[in-house]
């Protein structure tokens, strides 16, 4: 099935970064004011949903989901459950990271419901993509800068990364104590990162 791009209103500096991620039959979702990146990213909506706090309605001839301003879901989280429904199985956010630090740490939360449902989904940014490890390895190649771990449940054990500055065997990521910042990949190799059980994030710096 086609994938779903979701796209907030978060800063964009490098579209064209952005654009090689995109497919040619990706379904895209904008997000109230993600709309002013239609443009820049060469890609008319196929949905709307927002409460319109941040813009005007555009009154488009394009299906409009308008949601009250008083709510539990963002925007965000309201347009991923929506395309859920309809059976997409692969999301990419965009526009996601960045401005407002609880819109942030809520949309890489986005990332676990995925997981928990079984389905996938990568957060991307000017600076980053970020994957929840699921039952694949996460490769990394060394084209990326850096990479890290992030540990969004209480505790990911049994983590392994191989190919890598640091190596780990069977380690433990505590969300008290995040010490998988900044690793880097073996000149000429893949790094590969796997664990046992836990919500283990997976950033991939450019």
């Amino acid at each position: 099935m086609k994938r779903c791009v979701i796209v907030g209103q978060a800063e964009i500096k490098n579209y064209d970064r952005i654009k090689k991620y995109i497919k040619d039959d990706d379904y895209f979702v904008y997000c109230d004011a993600g709309l002013k990146h239609a443009e820049k990213l060469g890609q008319k909506p196929d949905l709307i949903v927002g409460d319109f706090d941040s813009q005007d309605n555009p009154n488009l001839d394009i299906e409009t989901i308008v949601l009250p301003c008083e709510k539990d879901d963002t925007d965000t989280c309201h347009a991923m459950k929506v395309c859920m429904e309809r059976g997409y199985t692969d999301y990419l956010f965009i526009g996601c990271m960045g401005q407002r630090l609880d819109h942030t740490m809520g949309n890489l939360f986005l990332l676990v419901m995925l997981k928990e449902n079984g389905l996938k989904g990568m957060i991307l940014d000017d600076y980053s993509e970020m994957v929840m490890f699921d039952h694949d390895p996460v490769c990394i190649e060394d084209s990326f800068s850096y990479f890290s771990l992030v540990s969004l449940s209480d505790m990911v054990d049994g983590i392994y990364i191989e190919n890598a500055k640091y190596p780990l065997n069977d380690g433990v990521i505590r969300s008290s104590y995040q010490y998988g910042v900044s690793n880097e990949v073996l000149k000429g190799k893949t790094a590969r990162v796997w664990a046992k059980s836990g919500n283990l994030l997976v950033i991939k710096d450019f």
